[in-house]
């Protein structure tokens, strides 16, 4: 086994890193799951199923070897002054539910108030991704990329909207689709001045 260090920035500091088991070992569960759903694991169309599942998985998740501190390290200070809301709408993400490893579906927005420096806008789309690509609740997921976010830049506030559908409910369980989940992370000016919420909430809302 390799050992797999999933620790996001700021946030489970003390959590000891993961071993990850060898491809062979991934395939093997596959393997096993697949005859525990009642098919017979050696028939044509499932022989190659347990490598294309152990590739899709590394597609999936590929956010646990993402640095979202390495990702926001390039800032720009040469703003002449700018200090105004940056917000980046309609992020679509695609993350699974740690509780069913089914697929949750959604969209991602983000914004911050500079204080001095800026960030290129396909790295907040790429803190989004590095966290999404990982199991997760979407209450977590909101919360780690505020923070890290808020930890990197130091701006005057951030806030994050996270909208998203889940197929652990939509597919399983109470079988309703059409159901859509909604977060909130608002940090510094975002929490404490209501305008500032408002307008960046109005943002949001507004077509594109």
């Amino acid at each position: 086994m390799e050992t797999l260090n999933r620790l996001p920035p700021g946030l489970l500091a003390d959590a000891p890193p993961v071993l990850r088991p060898t491809r062979e070992e991934a395939e093997a569960a596959v393997r096993t799951l697949i005859a525990w759903a009642g098919d017979d694991v050696e028939r044509e169309g499932l022989a190659d199923t347990p490598a294309r599942v152990a590739r899709a998985y590394e597609e999936f998740f590929r956010g646990y070897d993402a640095d979202p501190v390495a990702l926001l390290a390039r800032t720009f200070e040469e703003t002449d002054g700018y200090d105004e809301m940056v917000l980046l709408k309609d992020i679509r993400f695609e993350s699974h539910c740690e509780h069913h490893l089914v697929p949750i579906i959604g969209r991602a927005h983000v914004a911050y108030l500079p204080r001095h420096r800026v960030v290129g806008i396909s790295k907040l789309a790429r803190v989004v991704d590095a966290f999404a690509r990982r199991l997760q609740i979407q209450e977590k997921l909101t919360a780690q990329i505020a923070q890290a976010i808020d930890e990197v830049l130091q701006p005057d506030g951030v806030a994050v909207v996270i909208e998203a559908q889940h197929q652990c409910m939509t597919t399983r369980g109470v079988h309703k689709p059409g159901v859509t989940m909604v977060t909130s992370r608002m940090i510094g000016r975002f929490r404490t001045d209501l305008a500032t919420r408002r307008e960046f909430l109005a943002m949001v809302a507004a077509p594109a």
